[in-house]
């Protein structure tokens, strides 16, 4: 059985692209993507209209809370002694966005909850994934 966890929290855009003072962003975690986070803006927060999901692993938000990570894409930092920074970088530019670092930290406890960090693998299909390779390969 697969447990989904997803949290609204309030981010900040720190971008110049539409300025909004906060934006709704979710948080969603999946039992069946184990080392995954995803974080969705709305469509009124994004250049394209529509909404955009960023995912990236659930040890870059952990390491991030607590200093800067990341040096691709994706890139966390804390940000003063309440906020956190993430960064999305892309070929359109970069998005930065502050999000309460307690908001963070309650949507890991809650992601590790339903799967403790060490045993991701536990919680992998592998039988069904090979099967979606080979079906999208043929």
């Amino acid at each position: 059985m697969t447990t989904i966890i997803e949290q609204a929290v309030q981010a900040r855009l720190m971008a110049p692209a539409r300025r909004m003072d906060a934006v709704p962003v979710t948080l969603r975690y999946e039992s069946a993507d184990p080392f995954a986070v995803r974080i969705a803006f709305p469509p009124p927060a994004t250049l394209e209209g529509i909404e955009v999901s960023w995912a990236f692993s659930r040890e870059l938000l952990a390491a991030g809370v607590e200093r800067p990570a990341g040096v691709g894409d994706v890139r966390i930092r804390p940000y003063g002694h309440d906020r956190t920074v993430l960064e999305f970088h892309a070929p359109e530019g970069i998005a930065m966005v502050q999000v309460r670092t307690g908001e963070l930290r309650r949507f890991l406890r809650r992601a590790q909850s339903a799967v403790p960090v060490g045993l991701e693998h536990l919680h992998l299909d592998i039988d069904h994934n090979l099967d979606e390779l080979l079906r999208d390969a043929a």
